[in-house]
């Protein structure tokens, strides 16, 4: 369901197609959770999940509302109204994932909050050069009007400083995020490091985006890491995030 969410926005040419298809998961998981799931394999799989973790529907239908609102293609306000998008699609996936590992923890969960918050900001970042390309910008408005950025100047693959610095901004604050996140790693469960271990990938890319001293469109940017899985095992069996 995840996964196809997030196609739903660059494969609807109207936006109505795109409601449609929110409300039909809207509607979805209201009958899966009355024991009633919809004919569907995704749905069907879903009802599984729901009957055997007991996962929280309120989670669910955070992520479909959130996604829904996503539909209107506009850039972030500024960086506060990204962190609520990136806190009510990936910090709630998060929190389904700790509630699959049956753990209901205070403290995992102010963990899993700004994880799902870095993560949401990283993958805004990622995604500019390709946004870019399609003449779309979703950095928030605020910071590229701080350093005075303009849309343009991303949409052609700019840069010069003042578009770094707009990176720079954005990308300290999922950092920030990381730093929080660790910083109840002593009172989070063990267990919880399995719903953790994307940190990896997004440490990897802060600190690659910083090698390329805040140049979003670098080349080297748009390779992966060959080395993320070790990393990931590394981290696994260190049982840290």
């Amino acid at each position: 369901m995840w996964s196809w969410h997030r196609q739903v926005k660059d494969s609807v040419s109207q936006k109505t197609i795109g409601l449609m298809r929110m409300q039909f998961w809207k509607t979805a998981v209201e009958e899966i959770y009355r024991d009633a799931p919809p004919k569907q394999p995704v749905s069907g799989e879903l009802w599984r999940a729901v009957r055997k973790h007991e996962l929280t529907k309120r989670w669910l239908l955070r992520i479909i509302t959130e996604r829904e609102k996503d539909l209107e293609d506009r850039a972030y306000r500024n960086l506060q109204e990204l962190e609520t998008y990136s806190e009510n699609t990936q910090s709630s996936l998060i929190y389904l994932l700790l509630e699959c590992l049956g753990l209901k923890n205070v403290h995992a969960d102010h963990a899993a909050s700004h994880i799902g918050k870095a993560q949401g900001i990283v993958t805004c970042l990622r995604a500019t050069p390709y946004h870019s390309s399609r003449r779309r910008v979703y950095l928030p408005m605020d910071v590229c009007m701080l350093h005075g950025a303009s849309q343009e100047d991303f949409i052609r693959g700019g840069r010069e400083q003042s578009v770094r610095d707009v990176v720079y901004d954005v990308a300290s604050q999922a950092h920030v995020h990381l730093e929080h996140a660790r910083s109840f790693s002593n009172n989070v469960p063990t267990a919880a490091n399995l719903a953790f271990v994307q940190t990896v990938v997004l440490e990897d890319y802060l600190q690659r985006v910083r090698r390329a001293n805040f140049d979003v469109f670098h080349p080297s940017l748009k390779n992966r890491n060959p080395l993320v899985p070790l990393l990931m095992y590394l981290r696994s069996w260190k049982k840290t995030y």
